[in-house]
């Protein structure tokens, strides 16, 4: 039997990405939860062979190092992986696990203050087609629409995000952050951040922001205190 696409219609089906706004860079500079937050409902604009792939961020983690047990930074840690965190926000920061999974995330805060945005999921807005060729091809087999961007190593592999683009400025092309002119804030639901149980008690701090109800989400979220 083929794959069957999910029966609700996509963004993409009734979306313009002409109609997109550059986010600024200031949008960025501000404390790590809050950019997170905020960052749930932006887009992403991926400029590839003359054409614009688009995703809507719906998912996404913070990461507020030197303190913070599960971030690359904890305890100060300086290195050519983490030395963009570092810089100014609105950074691009690529990382790669497992060898062959990289994730995409958004530096945040101060300049030496090494805060990132794990971006964990995304509706698909644009160039549907795109994405479904460069993720069945990693994946040797067709992907369901649901599927696409619904994780961090999925959302990259679909919009061809690698470590080359790391330290790249996210207002700038080929990939950029972007919104609507007088988009309403997403509703929001808090849950404890994916696969850090070494972080200890860090684990368990409610720093993961989901849009409500978002099918597209990587892992359904359990409401912790603090959801609105």
């Amino acid at each position: 039997m083929g794959t069957q696409r999910q029966s609700e219609p996509v963004v993409s089906e009734r979306f313009d990405p002409l109609r997109l706004e550059v986010l600024p860079r200031g949008f960025c500079e501000r404390p790590v939860l809050t950019v997170a937050r905020a960052l749930v409902g932006v887009f992403v604009v991926r400029e590839l062979e003359g054409a614009r792939v688009v995703g809507r961020i719906v998912e996404t983690e913070a990461y507020r190092g030197p303190e913070d047990r599960a971030a690359h930074s904890f305890g100060g840690r300086r290195t050519p992986r983490t030395e963009v965190m570092f810089g100014r926000a609105g950074l691009c920061y690529v990382f790669r696990i497992y060898g062959m999974h990289d994730h995409f995330n958004v530096v945040a805060g101060a300049e030496e203050q090494p805060h990132a945005v794990l971006v964990r999921a995304m509706e698909p807005v644009a160039g549907l087609d795109a994405m479904r060729t460069r993720r069945s091809r990693r994946a040797k087999r067709p992907v369901p629409d649901r599927q696409l961007l619904s994780g961090p190593g999925k959302l990259t592999q679909a919009l061809e995000i690698t470590r080359d683009l790391y330290g790249h400025a996210l207002d700038e092309p080929p990939l950029w952050l972007a919104r609507l002119p007088n988009q309403p804030p997403a509703r929001i639901v808090r849950s404890p951040r994916v696969g850090i149980d070494y972080a200890g008690d860090w684990a368990h701090k409610p720093w993961r922001f989901s849009e409500r109800d978002s099918p597209w989400v990587s892992v359904k979220p359990k409401p912790a205190a603090g959801s609105s």
